[in-house]
């Protein structure tokens, strides 16, 4: 009777783990779909900080039901905003890849630019 029930209980964990797996696939598939573009004046070009303007954050929280927020770009933020930005610093200056080629920026050094990271 103990085997039944672990085999039971085994083949339950299974079940539960593929529908899981199933159900991530699916958000993965939907946030694909948001397509931003410069041109549409949805994302900054890199000369203007890079990220996403208002319009492209609207855009990409309706498509997404995310909830987006505009970067935090004062000096020396209070509360949350100054948690925020500590947060973004840290995640994106962790980010593989160069903040500078050929002598321009990249988007990921003109957003850390943008939200007054320190880039030594």
């Amino acid at each position: 009777m103990g085997k039944r029930m672990n085999q039971a209980s085994v083949a339950a964990k299974q079940k539960a783990q593929e529908v899981a797996a199933a159900t991530q696939v699916e958000k993965v598939e939907e946030k694909v779909g948001v397509n931003l573009s410069v041109g549409r004046g949805e994302k900054r070009p890199t000369s203007q900080g890079a990220g996403l303007t208002a319009k492209g954050r609207a855009k990409y929280n309706r498509a997404t039901g995310s909830n987006l927020k505009a970067p935090v770009t004062q000096k020396n933020p209070k509360g949350k905003a100054k948690a925020r930005k500590e947060s973004f610093c840290a995640r994106m200056s962790g980010m593989k890849g160069p903040t500078s080629k050929n002598g321009e920026l990249t988007r990921k050094g003109a957003a850390l630019k943008r939200w007054r990271c320190n880039l030594a």
